[in-house]
């Protein structure tokens, strides 16, 4: 089969879009759910790329998704907020939530906002990245099914829940986003689809055991990064987006590649920051630069020819995708194909 896997960026959202809306997400959702998918793949987190858009769909066509559900405030007290994703795209909800966060903290200096009934909203880095947009530093943080035990156990019982921390800055924005994992998931999803071994020290199979397999692995669990430290920081996450704000939490978020029964419930917190209510953003984006310069002056180890702070690496490969393409792995590119013609969009008008 002759499917093309180098993509223009902006052609291939469209493509997404189209997709989406062809399967009956309205057009703002659709756009929102795009643009968070392709957004990972120029920043090399492929795992949260392309890659779900079938999982994205085939959750919609058997109804555990609800695109026409309506996101709404629930309860509001002073810096807080709780938003209800009503079973709508995680993406969705997590745009309504960050609006909500910032609308707050432009009136009160902070906000706070928390998610229930939601779905995977992609990466945390995507909603840090618009609120740096508007002069706002953010940190984010989710909770998902679980893949990982607790330290000392066997079974999976916590997500990898992931968080970000976005800053501002006079030039590349400081955007530290991670999984509570050794690694995310999703990239041992990407290495079992591409037939891949995985390093030692990720995941263990469903005995316990280190494992390379990446099949093996998704039988098991991946394991907690910096041991009992990011099974506490997970629980952490777990607790304020989880048991916080009303959603599933633990064994009680749903995964959305197994359970075909029941709504995923995933939920998300939103910490925004006005800058402005401490010193001027200006002032702010100088004192940034400064430090982060200070930091890439520090003298080096030896073979190492630059000291990268967090968010450098994906500002690059953005820049980079975005002139050159997204190079999709033949599987994922094939899928996308396949789901083109099932829904008569041309993924070929996105080839480069």
């Amino acid at each position: 089969m002759n499917v093309p896997t180098i993509f223009d960026a902006s052609r291939l959202e469209l493509f997404c879009r189209h997709v989406f809306e062809r399967a009956g997400v309205p057009h703002e959702a659709a756009v929102m759910v795009a643009e968070s998918l392709v957004q990972a793949d120029l920043r090399g987190v492929d795992s949260h790329g392309v890659v779900r858009t079938q999982i994205y769909l085939e959750r919609l066509e058997k109804g555990m998704v609800n695109p026409l559900a309506n996101v709404e405030v629930v309860s509001r007290f002073g810096a807080t907020a709780l938003v209800d994703g009503n079973n709508q795209y995680g993406a969705v909800a997590g745009n309504h939530a960050l609006r909500t966060s910032l609308d707050i903290a432009r009136d009160l200096g902070a906000g706070i906002v928390g998610v229930k009934n939601s779905n995977h909203f992609g990466t945390c880095a995507y909603y840090a990245l618009k609120a740096i947009q508007q002069g706002f530093a953010l940190m984010v943080m989710s909770n998902a099914s679980q893949t990982m035990p607790p330290t000392g156990g066997v079974r999976p019982f916590l997500g990898t829940n992931p968080l970000a921390v976005g800053v501002p800055t006079g030039d590349v924005p400081f955007i530290l986003d991670m999984a509570t994992s050794v690694v995310s998931r999703g990239k041992i999803i990407v290495a079992a689809q591409k037939g891949e071994r995985i390093p030692l020290g990720w995941a263990v199979d469903k005995g316990g055991n280190p494992t390379t397999d990446a099949e093996a692995a998704l039988e098991g669990s991946v394991l907690p990064l910096g041991g009992a430290k990011g099974y506490g920081i997970s629980m952490f996450i777990d607790i304020l987006s989880g048991v916080l704000t009303g959603a599933g939490f633990g064994k009680y978020v749903n995964n959305m590649y197994e359970n075909w029964v029941d709504a995923q419930n995933v939920g998300h917190i939103f910490i925004a920051i006005d800058i402005s209510r401490f010193i001027s953003l200006e002032q702010f984006k100088s004192r940034m630069d400064q430090y982060i310069a200070e930091i890439k002056a520090e003298p080096r180890a030896e073979g190492i020819d630059e000291i990268l702070v967090p968010g450098e690496i994906e500002q690059r490969l953005t820049e980079s995708k975005r002139k050159t393409g997204i190079t999709l792995p033949f599987k994922v590119a094939a899928e996308l194909h396949a789901i083109g013609k099932k829904y008569e969009v041309d993924l070929d008008a996105a080839a480069l």
